[in-house]
């Protein structure tokens, strides 16, 4: 029996051309000989679609669509579609009105239906705000081959590799003990940095545990602010990887599944993309290379599937604002990318020569606004009220706002995606302006700590990286002065960072430990970190709640971030 895995990138709502992507697989898979087709979660409407579950007619034409695509695939060929189905027996019985559900469809027809079981409500998951749960899991049949259905987390509930029980079900058990000879999982699992080894380990284990085989559809791409990596994969009963498809882009794929031995076949295959699988161990902890490829399809979605073809961000010479024109350059072409150079007074002629050669470097636009006479009018309309004060913050924030301004007027002007710059160590302390440099309708590196951008960017210096689109890879993109000189926001003559923050090594690290791994004030200390220093962070952080809130989406690349999963209450005891 031959397997077709389809790594797809669906859009979400766009329930036709989803339904097209299938499609086109389908047909690839028939051409190959395929038995059955793989396709990731919720692959036709998209993961996640979030609220437009809510909406009747959004159910209702999914439905119409997938009877129009069981029709039109090829016959003879199952294909498994994600999708959302009608709970039927809510209205009578209670429970959610929908299940997230895997379909198969052969010779037409809808010819069974598996309801995902394990529902998770963590981080960026809200499902159990949608689904009813499925009561058992199921398995249909080709031939005398028994293949088990499994939808994402439903692999996820592995007592013996987390050390701990999540849910009380266990699908994988459930479908070893009827005696499936083979398990399909739809997926739809967010990146984040390490996260594809900790996934693979984790499916391995569950082959050696039950000596089932299992292959792995997952989705890629960016929606909103969570990007999926693909990384789609398939183990043996020995716990072998057998097939392991392309990260961070499209792909498809057939195996075979040989019914005399039991077991997946084949060894270090090539996929679509012509990559030579390797071991499991072949994914890096959480490489540069790595996050550079997810902030890449990330931005390259958010922009398209939006609807834009143009960016536009503010060139300070600093170190972020390079970092996120790299990225973007890379991801829609340096073509589109529009880079805005607006020097106050308190610019340093180094920073406005940087900028301008990292544009030379990318081969990007760039405009020059100076905002030395903006500034004066705003001086000359508050003087009066801001008599008998001392220049301060409320005047280094102007000089932000009057950029974030500017750059607003040029987005909405020619439509251009605004980019904002800020990293999360800035974000979680608040070092950052609201209406001024958080404007923006995507933060690119806001998921970023600033000592990986610094990371980031000496890699991208060092030639190792070869990424589509960017032809300038291989020589010094970022000018070196960029990386060496102090951090500085430059709102006041001889400003760095570190006047009013730790050094970023000691910030990120403190920020690491209380964003992500939940470590008390007490407990940081204990790890060495100064008790002053710590303290002071802990509230900057609290007190820059309400500022996140109001953020632009930022691309999702670690475990805790300041999106989505991150549902902190604004006003609440400064204890905590």
């Amino acid at each position: 029996m031959k397997i077709a895995i389809a790594q797809l990138n669906p859009t979400i709502g766009d329930i036709f051309g989803n339904s097209n992507l299938i499609l086109e697989a389908a047909k690839k898979a028939e051409v190959e000989g395929a038995n059955l087709l793989l396709t990731p979660e919720l692959s036709l409407i998209g993961y996640p679609p979030r609220d437009l579950l809510i909406n009747p007619s959004f159910i209702a034409d999914a439905g119409a669509q997938l009877q129009q695509l069981a029709q039109a695939l090829p016959p003879e060929l199952a294909v498994i579609v994600g999708t959302a189905l009608p709970n039927a027996k809510a209205v009578k019985l209670g429970g959610k009105s929908l299940f997230n559900s895997a379909v198969l469809l052969q010779n037409g027809v809808v010819k069974q239906v598996f309801h995902k079981r394990l529902l998770p409500t963590y981080d960026v998951f809200d499902e159990d705000r949608y689904f009813e749960p499925g009561e058992n899991s199921n398995y249909f049949s080709i031939g005398e081959v028994k293949v088990g259905v499994t939808i994402c987390e439903d692999l996820w509930n592995n007592e013996e590799f987390w050390g701990k029980r999540s849910y009380a079900g266990d699908p994988v058990s459930d479908l070893a003990k009827l005696g499936v000879d083979l398990v399909v999982n739809l997926s739809a699992s967010p990146y984040s940095a390490g996260k594809r080894g900790v996934r693979s380990g984790m499916l391995e284990h569950s082959v050696i545990r039950c000596g089932i085989p299992i292959i792995y559809a997952n989705q890629v791409g960016g929606n909103d602010d969570i990007i999926f990596d693909g990384s789609s994969f398939a183990v043996n009963r020995k716990g072998d990887l057998i097939q392991i498809l392309a990260s961070f882009e499209t792909d498809f794929v057939v195996l075979e599944y040989d019914a005399a031995k039991q077991d997946l076949v084949g060894s270090h295959q090539q996929n679509a993309a012509g990559i030579k699988a390797t071991p499991l161990s072949f994914y890096p902890a959480e490489g540069d290379a790595e996050i550079w490829a997810a902030l890449v399809l990330g931005v390259r979605d958010y922009v398209h599937k939006c609807g834009f073809s143009k960016v536009v961000l503010g060139l300070s010479g600093g170190i972020d604002s390079a970092l996120v024109a790299a990225i973007a350059s890379c991801a829609i072409g340096p073509e589109n990318v529009l880079g805005v150079l607006m020097p106050s007074p308190y610019s340093s002629d180094h920073s406005v020569n940087d900028a301008l050669e990292l544009a030379r470097n990318l081969g990007i636009a760039i405009e020059l606004l100076p905002i030395g006479d903006l500034m004066k009018t705003y001086d000359r309309t508050l003087a009066d009220l801001f008599v008998n004060t001392t220049f301060g913050i409320a005047e280094e924030n102007i000089q932000s706002r009057i950029r974030g301004n500017l750059l607003m007027a040029i987005s909405n002007k020619f439509g251009h995606l605004l980019l904002s710059t800020g990293n999360k160590s800035e974000m979680a302390v608040g070092y950052c302006t609201l209406y001024g440099d958080m404007n923006g309708g995507l933060a690119v590196i806001s998921d970023v700590p600033k000592t990986r951008v610094y990371s980031l960017c000496r890699w991208l210096n060092s030639g190792s990286g070869k990424v589509k689109n960017q032809t300038q890879l291989g020589k010094e993109i970022i000018p070196v002065n960029i990386i060496t000189k102090p951090p500085s926001a430059e709102l006041k003559p001889g400003q760095i960072d570190q006047d009013s923050l730790p050094d970023y090594d000691v910030l990120d690290d403190i920020l690491q430990r209380l964003i992500e791994h939940h470590e008390s004030a007490q407990q940081i200390v204990a790890a060495g970190h100064d008790e002053a220093v710590v303290k002071r962070v802990v509230k900057l952080v609290r007190q820059a709640e309400f500022k996140r809130r109001q953020a632009a989406p930022g691309l999702k690349i670690s475990d805790r971030a300041f999106g989505t999963g991150w549902r902190m209450p604004i006003a609440k005891v400064s204890s905590y």
